[in-house]
């Protein structure tokens, strides 16, 4: 990696952990630069604009999403085991430290949900390609036999996503401890709803 690369990804990080944080809207050239001691001059050679900067860090951190929870699960043989996999890993990554507001895609949403424009449309984008990963993993386990014919695998995966919704609500706004098991119940739950 270049040294322009590697300083570029060190100020992402930082971005990324404030937008956890303060949102993308607070997330300004001004207070990235008092955080990472660079001039603002510096980073607008980086990004150019704010919006730039947004952008980076929804990719960066959809990007950190893909590697660390989606592609480990695809490497499983099963259906059921990807599935799982996914959960598992989705649910360690929302709860990871490494971002002290937590997930800035989760703020976001948000943020964006009425705010036409390339910040939006490629949220939507992801979450959609996101919510289509979900629904093949099911229909794979559909046809392994796993799950039952017929399963609405949309239906599948607009639960399985609400639940990780809900489980960063508990543990980021209510501080419920006991937030993971509450949230293992109810995708066990799922589970055996689809295979019945």
């Amino acid at each position: 990696m270049r040294k322009g690369d590697e300083t570029r990804s060190t100020i992402l990080r930082q971005a990324i952990s404030m937008a956890s944080i303060f949102g993308l809207e607070g997330l300004t050239i001004g207070r990235l630069a008092t955080q990472t001691g660079m001039s603002k001059s510096g980073l607008f050679r980086h990004f150019g604009s704010k919006e730039a900067l947004q952008f980076a860090v929804l990719e960066m951190t959809t990007e950190d999403l893909t590697n660390s929870v989606v592609e480990p699960a695809i490497e499983e043989l099963t259906g059921e085991r990807r599935l799982r996999k996914l959960f598992s890993n989705w649910m360690e990554w929302i709860g990871t430290d490494q971002r002290p507001g937590g997930c800035p895609l989760m703020g976001a949403f948000v943020e964006l949900d009425d705010q036409p424009g390339e910040l939006r449309n490629f949220l939507v984008e992801q979450q959609i390609e996101w919510l289509d990963c979900i629904r093949r993993m099911a229909q794979k386990t559909v046809s392994e036999g796993n799950f039952q014919s017929g399963l609405d695998t949309r239906q599948f995966a607009f639960e399985f996503h609400n639940i990780g919704l809900g489980f960063n609500f508990s543990l980021r706004l209510l501080h419920d401890p006991n937030a993971l098991d509450r949230t293992y119940t109810v995708f066990n739950n799922l589970i055996r709803k689809a295979r019945s």
